[in-house]
């Protein structure tokens, strides 16, 4: 009989301050805020100019020139309210809450204070979110027993509130993306040191078999075995090159997998008629079997995953063309379709992983609307990058 272990019940303290603990140690938004841009100044030009515009149009006001000067002077927090979040509230609410008390009336323009407190739970790290949410709990709180009535104070946490459940939403939504981001560069990783991988494999095997010949043939003809010696030196600096590459590119100490790399005549057997009446066809110019075997597996690559993008996401597509262009600087491919395909402002994930590996060969690649209608995919990979 095994003895039946028993968890203790935690309390409901011992919860909270759990809660609280982890709180505090969560780290800032993923991924980091901007800086300053010029929507940030417009916004404070907007903020003063109300306020001016508010002062002078208002009767009501007792002190209408010290109300606007309190709004101009915690203004330019909304500059800065990525970057400090906690800090910038804190100013905010610590001038806005003494014009409150000393001013029997204030300006309506410092409800743009809502700005900054969706900026602490958008942007702050934990400790900030944690000391910022209880100065604006106890700012509602003092504000209450100051002489507020009861639906003021239910209306300014429900304001709070909402203000910190949108922040938080667009946090966590940006984050899954920013994660999602990182897969899809490992994969491309990964795939990468892959084919590098091969690469190097069949360079060392040339070199173990070039090895061999030369130590048989160095007793009776030590002419071949310095040819031989001159062979392996040459695959050894190639095989030095893919090397720098595999640990540049490669994320993760898993193994690769040995399979044959893709050439650029691999290319070709993505031509045919697909399913459903949509044609490939593939042209391929100045192919001499010069171009690296990392690069050429790349441009394979990238030119099956503009086919697949183009069959699987274009509407009415009857034509896709994919052209593959050699020449002494490098390999250029075009993948142009005939589709009707939505222009995103942000690439997908499929997009982005063809742009982040041609980078990682010191190339480029682009996708958008063709000119004369329909999407194109084009991308420019170097000879010499790979080997960087």
């Amino acid at each position: 009989m095994h003895p039946v272990r028993v968890h203790p019940v935690r309390s409901y303290h011992e919860v909270v301050i759990g809660l609280l603990r982890s709180a505090w140690r969560a780290p800032a938004a993923v991924p980091p805020p901007p800086g300053r841009v010029w929507r940030d100044w417009v916004l404070l030009v907007v903020v003063a100019t109300l306020a001016i515009v508010e002062g002078i149009l208002r009767t009501d006001l007792t002190y209408p020139v010290v109300s606007v000067l309190g709004v101009v002077v915690i203004a330019p927090t909304v500059v800065w309210r990525r970057t400090r979040p906690l800090l910038m509230l804190v100013i905010a609410v610590v001038v806005g809450t003494a014009l409150q008390f000393a001013l029997p009336d204030t300006v309506n323009t410092s409800a743009f204070v809502v700005v900054l407190i969706y900026a602490l739970y958008r942007w702050g790290s934990g400790r900030s979110l944690v000391l910022g949410s209880a100065i604006l709990l106890g700012i509602l709180g003092l504000t209450f027993l100051r002489g507020g009535a009861l639906d003021e104070l239910i209306g300014g946490f429900a304001l709070v509130l909402t203000v910190a459940v949108l922040g938080v939403v667009f946090r966590a939504r940006a984050g899954s993306q920013q994660r999602n981001l990182d897969r899809i560069r490992m994969l491309e990783r990964e795939h990468l040191a892959r084919d590098l991988h091969d690469t190097v494999a069949h360079y060392i095997s040339a070199i173990a078999i070039r090895a061999q010949a030369g130590i048989a043939m160095a007793t009776h003809d030590p002419g071949a075995a310095t040819d031989a010696l001159g062979v392996i030196e040459a695959e050894a600096a190639k095989t030095l090159s893919e090397l720098r590459s595999m640990v540049r590119v490669l994320r993760q100490g898993e193994s690769a997998e040995l399979a044959p790399s893709p050439r650029l005549a691999d290319i070709e057997q993505l031509a045919g008629t697909r399913p459903g009446g949509a044609r490939v066809t593939v042209r391929i110019v100045g192919d001499d079997g010069s171009i690296p075997p990392p690069v050429a597996a790349a441009v394979f690559r990238l030119a099956q995953e503009s086919v697949t993008n183009a069959l699987r996401h274009a509407r009415q597509v009857t034509h896709v063309e994919v052209s593959v262009d050699v020449d002494e600087g490098g390999v250029r491919l075009s993948a142009i379709n005939d589709g009707d395909l939505a222009a995103s402002p942000t690439p997908g994930f499929g997009i982005i992983g063809m742009m982040e590996r041609a980078a990682l060969l010191g190339g480029t690649c682009r996708a958008g609307p063709a000119p004369g209608g329909g999407w194109v995919v084009t991308a420019v990979l170097p000879r010499v990058g790979w080997a960087a």
